[in-house]
């Protein structure tokens, strides 16, 4: 699927979804909301093992696209942000491992599409940023606080604070901050690996790290073993574990 807003690629289980509105410094738009839903939905079903979500130009994500906004109806403003929560929930909630590649700065709604993913690579022109609060709306209160914990959420939201690449990576926003000429073999590497790991581990993996964390340490232990009965019925590790005995 490619189109005017985002490109969808798809190669032996490896989806990469790459923001395309590089004049509109890939702001999101209601397209580019629909389009993310849409690939989402797309790579489950496909069953794809892993999704990258990365974007052409020179701004990650400048936030939401304010000049589609002028206009607007109080209940359009309010369906085109439902649409952008769906889109940042889907990533999220993708079964398989997603993996943000954040090169320049994202804004807003770009934080709330890196922040979905699980985890985020970063080049050192990378930077987070989002300002909301300061032009008299409200978004990425809940997502970035999980995260960062709320005094730096705070700090961002109140007064426009810019996290530095170094920062997010300090902060834990970020995982791994690679020179630009380091990317892409460093990506491949991680690709590699997932792609070869069994899906099923990777899947129940991450549905125990996302439930545990919302529930009590004994309903996180409960996430851990009846993840744990699906494992030993799906038997993928067996065909793992095999190879060490030998």
């Amino acid at each position: 699927m490619t189109d005017d807003v985002l490109i969808y690629d798809a190669n032996d289980g490896l989806v990469t979804l790459t923001l395309n509105r590089p004049a509109a410094r890939n702001a999101l738009n209601t397209a580019l909301a629909e389009a993310l839903a849409a690939a989402c939905r797309r790579a489950t079903a496909q069953a794809a093992k892993m999704v990258v979500i990365r974007a052409n130009g020179p701004v990650f994500c400048a936030g939401a696209d304010l000049k589609e906004r002028q206009g607007m109806t109080d209940d359009a403003v309010r369906a085109r942000r439902v649409k952008g929560f769906l889109a940042y929930d889907l990533i999220e909630r993708l079964p398989m491992p997603s993996v943000a590649v954040v090169e320049a700065p994202a804004i807003g709604s770009g934080v709330e599409i890196a922040g979905a993913c699980d985890f985020i690579i970063a080049t050192p022109k990378a930077s987070f940023r989002t300002p909301e609060a300061l032009w008299g709306t409200v978004g990425a209160t809940q997502r970035l606080p999980r995260i960062l914990g709320k005094r730096l959420a705070k700090d961002m939201m109140f007064t426009g604070r810019t996290l530095t690449a170094e920062e997010a990576l300090a902060a834990g926003f970020v995982t791994r901050l690679l020179a630009p000429e380091a990317l892409e073999a460093a990506l491949a590497e991680i690709t590699t690996t997932i792609l070869k790991a069994p899906v099923t581990g990777l899947a129940l993996a991450k549905r125990s790290i996302d439930e545990g964390l919302e529930r009590d340490p004994r309903g996180a232990l409960a996430t851990e073993l009846l993840a744990i009965e699906e494992s030993l019925a799906a038997a993928e590790w067996r065909k793992t574990m095999s190879g060490f005995g030998s």
